[in-house]
């Protein structure tokens, strides 16, 4: 395991991974313009001096620097170096990468890290999709991390978890829109242990019942969304999450297939 790993981006998610693989024994070289390597890390004056020479690039910055950390890196990359993506993009992100690469003759791995980073570190679970997933899985499994690979192209990893992401993400937006709400009427306790025992019932069977009953429903919700975005203006709180939850209730209810 004496190949190169580069790992560009020391934020939370980038510095614990690779202070892990350092600690696991591979040879770390990276580069972030504001944060300085963890300990072990030899650092780079750029993406292309960390990513030079090494077999296996990750990718860790933002999305809003993807395809320009990869563009940077291009002329230093050695043949048969395959740069695999951690950021959460969207999936055309991921594909556009997968396209630069191929006229590159790189290859492109698209990775989802599906827990925080924070507490696991490497052993995050990861899933991973694109030409060089394999070899990808098998070079990070070997210093210990827990990735499972798809069959498919870059961007499923990418959209597996973000569609996860709607619900996990939209179920805590408005978890926290509604205890602001409910703090502003002072009934901040009252709704706290009511969500929590809510929660707590929940089993195989309320996916089923959500999802018909918001169908069903979805006039009369409409109306009652309309009134809680109300009730929470008048609150003093930007009803964000009532708003949209209203217009999709709006949108249901005037889908042909609604019954």
């Amino acid at each position: 395991m004496g190949d190169v790993i580069a790992v560009l981006g020391f934020g939370e998610a980038g510095s614990l991974l690779a202070s892990d693989l350092v600690a696991a024994g591979a040879a770390v070289r990276g580069f972030d313009p504001k944060v300085s390597p963890p300990p072990g890390v030899t650092g780079a004056g750029g993406d292309a001096e960390a990513v030079a020479g090494a077999s296996l690039v990750l990718s860790v910055n933002s999305a809003s620097d993807a395809v320009a950390a990869l563009e940077a890196s291009l002329s230093a990359l050695d043949p048969g170096a395959v740069w695999a993506d951690l950021n959460t993009a969207a999936p055309s992100v991921k594909q556009r990468l997968a396209e630069i690469g191929r006229a590159h003759g790189v290859r492109v791995t698209d990775i989802a890290m599906m827990a925080p980073v924070p507490g696991k570190g490497l052993r995050v679970p990861m899933l991973a999709s694109g030409d060089a997933a394999q070899d990808v899985a098998a070079i990070l499994r070997g210093f210990g991390a827990d990735i499972e690979v798809l069959d498919g192209p870059p961007g499923l990893a990418a959209t597996r978890k973000l569609l996860r992401s709607v619900f996990y993400k939209g179920m805590a937006a408005s978890i926290v829109e509604a205890l602001e709400a409910a703090r502003a009427a002072g009934l901040e306790g009252w709704l706290t242990s009511h969500i929590a025992e809510d929660l707590a019932r929940q089993d195989a069977s309320t996916l089923a019942r959500i999802v018909t009953g918001t169908r069903q429903h979805a006039v009369r919700r409409g109306h009652e969304m309309a009134a809680a975005a109300e009730m929470l203006t008048d609150l003093g709180i930007a009803p964000v999450m009532a708003t949209a939850s209203q217009h999709l209730h709006e949108r249901l209810a005037t889908d042909p297939s609604h019954e």
